[in-house]
């Protein structure tokens, strides 16, 4: 595996530490990879995480978020702040990497000092998320950026859970992805803390945008109405409301005590899914555990036994190597 045992070093460690970007490098290949040690690395930096804001970018294919997020860092970095981008593109069937890098997304910002991008692949999971995003994330917190703003391959319907890994949630769309229904159908305006209508120079964007800012007013209202931005991310238009839109939902959190509640919600969810990965892997290194396995799949299937008996078997055999 790529970064072995390299991210454990104390040499590794203080460059990291000192901001030298080829470390961030190498331990977000770790991560990737699960290489052996990553899992000490993040114990050594997780101290030192909590303090980027972390904004969440989702939407349709082709909606234009990595030109708008590509706007909003320059804005930030314009500002004096460092920013950390993940984007998690779609899986090479061949490479299992990202199908879109860095080198073709965004790649404007490449000179930017102030700003350090990468692309991630969702490698088959659901949700739009790769699975180490979140790790990556607190990889980029603890390296030192102000903020982190994660892009998701796309929105279907089981690809909201960018909202659990975000401070702030921004959803683009466009008015060739249909209407408000059809926002509401995707579970976009559930999740949404700042709607952008994006090629809003397009016929469609006025009736789209006028479309969800009715169904946002017959929405119970929890304190914070999400608001529409008009935006056309290859001119530039509509950035400087984005940006304001994003800093006045953090402003909210922060006053209203809800930024600590969500990042105590990513807490537990995180804890639940490090307890399935920890489960996973004693299973894994259960003496016959894959033959079991098969033995009450086809005891499952021949109608011997029900997906439930055949589970609570599972976990009774496992739980004695425990």
């Amino acid at each position: 595996m790529r970064g072995a045992a390299a991210v454990t070093t104390t040499d590794f460690l203080t460059r990291f530490l000192a901001g030298d970007r080829l470390a961030l490098a190498r331990a977000i290949s770790a991560i990737e990879d699960e290489a052996d040690g990553y899992r000490d690395f993040l114990r050594e930096i997780y101290d030192r995480a909590g303090n980027a804001y972390l904004v969440g970018v989702t939407g349709p294919p082709g909606a234009g978020k990595s030109t708008l997020v590509s706007h909003v860092a320059e804005r930030y970095a314009a500002a004096g702040q460092d920013v950390g981008i993940v984007a998690v593109d779609p899986t090479s069937p061949f490479t299992g990497g990202a199908l879109l890098g860095d080198r073709i997304r965004m790649k404007e910002l490449a000179g930017n000092e102030r700003i350090f991008i990468r692309s991630m692949a969702t490698r088959g999971s659901l949700g739009g998320l790769a699975k180490a995003t979140g790790e990556v994330a607190l990889t980029m917190d603890a390296f030192g950026f102000d903020a982190v703003f994660i892009e998701t391959v796309g929105v279907g319907q089981s690809e909201l859970d960018v909202a659990n890994s975000a401070d702030t949630t921004v959803v683009v769309v466009v008015p060739e992805s249909g209407d408000a229904v059809q926002a509401m159908k995707a579970g976009l305006m559930e999740i949404a803390d700042v709607l952008v209508v994006n090629k809003a120079d397009r016929e469609g964007a006025d009736l789209m945008a006028r479309e969800l800012r009715v169904t946002l007013d017959l929405k119970a209202g929890n304190g914070w109405r999400p608001p529409v931005v008009m935006a056309v991310a290859t001119e530039g238009r509509g950035v400087d409301d984005i940006t304001a839109a994003v800093a006045a939902h953090r402003s909210y959190l922060r006053e209203s005590g809800e930024l600590v509640a969500r990042r105590r919600a990513r807490v537990r969810r995180q804890l639940a899914e490090l307890l399935a990965y920890e489960f996973k892997c004693v299973c894994a290194a259960t003496p016959g555990y894959e033959n079991l396995l098969e033995f009450l799949t086809a005891e499952v299937q021949e109608g011997r036994l029900t997906p439930y008996e055949a589970s609570a078997r599972l976990f009774k055999e496992v739980s004695r190597e425990m």
